[in-house]
């Protein structure tokens, strides 16, 4: 059980493994206002950076599950780092069927709604971890721009163009859902950089090692036609974003 050896070379130099940069996500737990002693579970942790970060600046515990090995390593060294390895601690595991022994007072999935199915199977999933009055966290991605065809849809991830939502419709499901959204953080196409362009650096730096490696062949293609794709279509059409819900 772990994720496919493509995108741990592609996201191995990452500590955020969404267009977030380090700014954006200290400004989302500042956003929250949280407290001391919060209890929180993020499923689908990466490397734990937002677990980490937020009990050295916030005080918060909690536990992160993610289904790499390799991420799930980074994420205790980095709380090893941070300080905080006595307040945080990651799971090796499916966060798919993930539920806390506990109700924890925030609870998080940010990119990667897979893990329920899609954004009505992710927020079930987290209500059972959820106390009564606690605070739910989705990283979704939504359209900036509609998109014209078929292929801008393809490169933007999906298979068709419902499968993502335009902002003011993602925020309605939530509603439909049952929740209010209380607050969110939105990433912009700077962070999207920082996000997409580290993932060809660290490809092309790993193929240099490794010209002779199975997966050789496959990365080399990505490479080559990844960043004008992203150019032309991810980065102009797609959006994302963490919303932070509250249920009505």
């Amino acid at each position: 059980m772990d994720l496919p050896r493509s995108i741990v070379i592609s996201e191995h130099s990452h500590r955020i493994h969404n267009p977030f940069t380090s700014e954006k996500l200290a400004a989302l737990g500042q956003a929250l206002r949280l407290e001391p002693g919060t209890r929180a579970l993020d499923l689908a942790s990466g490397s734990g950076e937002m677990l980490c970060t937020w009990a050295r600046d916030h005080g918060i515990t909690g536990t992160g599950v993610d289904i790499s090995t390799v991420f799930v390593d980074k994420a205790r060294a980095r709380a090893v780092e941070l300080g905080v390895a006595e307040r945080v601690v990651f799971v090796h595991g499916d966060a798919s069927g993930y539920v806390a022994d506990e109700p924890v007072d925030l609870v998080s999935c940010v990119g990667a709604t897979w893990i329920g199915g899609g954004v009505p199977g992710t927020v079930e999933l987290l209500r059972k971890s959820l106390r009564p009055g606690g605070m739910m966290l989705i990283g979704e991605p939504y359209w900036r721009l509609e998109p014209p065809d078929q292929r801008t849809v393809e490169a933007c991830h999906a298979g068709s163009k419902e499968e993502f939502l335009p902002l003011a419709g993602l925020i309605e499901r939530f509603g439909g859902l049952g929740y209010d959204v209380v607050e969110m953080v939105l990433a912009d196409q700077d962070s999207w950089d920082r996000y997409r362009a580290a993932q060809w650096l660290n490809i092309r730096r790993w193929l240099d090692r490794n010209p002779e490696d199975e997966l050789a062949a496959e990365l080399r293609a990505e490479l080559t036609t990844a960043p004008v794709r992203y150019a032309r279509y991810e980065r102009e059409y797609l959006g994302w974003g963490v919303f932070a819900l509250m249920r009505r």
